[in-house]
């Protein structure tokens, strides 16, 4: 899907935090866009900077932590915004569903009370009509018996049934963008099936934009127009979910694609894991952040940072291995033969 006038667009965001051991570099030049509707899923590694990329939109990284970068949201930068403009913002037009909805959900409050806080902020309503449309929405997410479950607390729920809370939370205000941080992280196969096709149905009936962060392909296959491909704080390879996860132009993203297991595939066959650990961001590498990694590396990789590539079909990769320059016998089988020239990216 081509860029047009997009909801999200971040530019060059950095994100640095210090700690005792110095500064940890968790969020290193991203650059990247959400149009009106879409599905764009991002993948990679614990520690990669996926999620502190997502709270960094909704303001819920300090402020200090931000080295630079611009954040636009429906033509407004949200980096210059106050903490008392972001609520306005937060959980009204973005909302988030967090990775454990135990942790996230209030143990001292009813799951109809938390629904209801946030309709009461944001849509302006009371609470006795707030408290309708918790049921409601517990209704729309599929929770059997809304009105009884409504005055529950969250320790009386299935991991399932609290995830489909967070939803309705996060999706009482009709938010224009949902974030949602590895929103089946937990759950069983059958509720996993169930909790994606009930926000694939929420996007369509809300025309809502989604950021979906996940460590399962399988799930972006099903949900995703463009994937986002994350290493060591950077974006390596971006593009429609179709191209990237059959044309692969980047080592890291083979790698990945690789460890999956195939219901096609024969049972006796080894997944192959990537080999080695993800740099420390305390002290990033000068060149490709994966060429301590990667079987393919070449000089340049270790010395330069590779630019990103428009290999056709609005289809990105960092990655040296995508220039014309390199020599065939570097060039794994696995790339299409077509490459851009280093001249053509100067």
């Amino acid at each position: 899907m081509e860029q047009k006038n997009p909801m999200l667009e971040i530019k060059n965001l950095k994100v640095a935090f210090r700690t005792y051991g110095g500064k940890v570099h968790a969020v290193r030049d991203v650059s990247m866009y959400v149009n009106e509707g879409e599905c764009v899923a991002v993948v990679g590694e614990s520690g990669c900077g996926k999620s502190v990329t997502a709270k960094s939109v909704i303001g819920l990284n300090p402020k200090s932590s931000i080295e630079g970068g611009e954040i636009f949201f429906q033509g407004e930068d949200l980096l210059k915004y106050s903490e008392k403009q972001m609520q306005t913002i937060r959980g009204d037009k973005i909302s988030m569903i967090f990775q454990d909805p135990m942790t996230s959900l209030n143990p001292t409050m009813t799951v109809g009370k938390q629904i209801a806080e946030s309709l009461i902020k944001h849509q302006n309503v009371s609470k006795e009509n707030a408290m309708k449309e918790a049921v409601e929405f517990l209704r729309l997410v599929g929770i059997a018996n809304p009105e009884k479950r409504v005055k529950e607390y969250p320790d009386s729920l299935s991991g399932g049934m609290r995830q489909r809370v967070m939803i309705a939370m996060a999706m009482c205000c009709h938010p224009a963008l949902l974030i949602a941080d590895e929103p089946t992280t937990a759950l069983d196969v059958t509720v996993q099936a169930q909790i994606l096709e009930l926000m694939q149905d929420l996007q369509k009936r809300f025309n809502t934009a989604i950021i979906l962060i996940t460590h399962d392909l399988g799930v972006v296959a099903n949900m995703a127009e463009r994937v986002l491909v994350f290493y060591a704080g950077r974006i390596v390879e971006n593009g429609p979910t179709r191209s990237v996860f059959y044309q692969p132009r980047h080592p890291y993203t083979w790698g990945l694609l690789k460890s999956m297991p195939k219901l096609s595939a024969d049972s006796k066959e080894e997944l192959i894991s990537i080999e080695g650990a993800p740099p420390d961001l305390f002290a990033p590498p000068k060149g490709c952040a994966f060429a301590a990694r990667c079987e393919y590396a070449m000089e340049i990789c270790r010395e330069h940072q590779p630019p990103f590539v428009d290999v056709g079909d609005n289809h990105c990769a960092a990655c040296w291995l995508n220039m014309k320059d390199v020599p065939d016998e570097n060039r794994p089988d696995w790339m299409k033969s077509d490459h851009v020239s280093l001249e053509e990216v100067k």
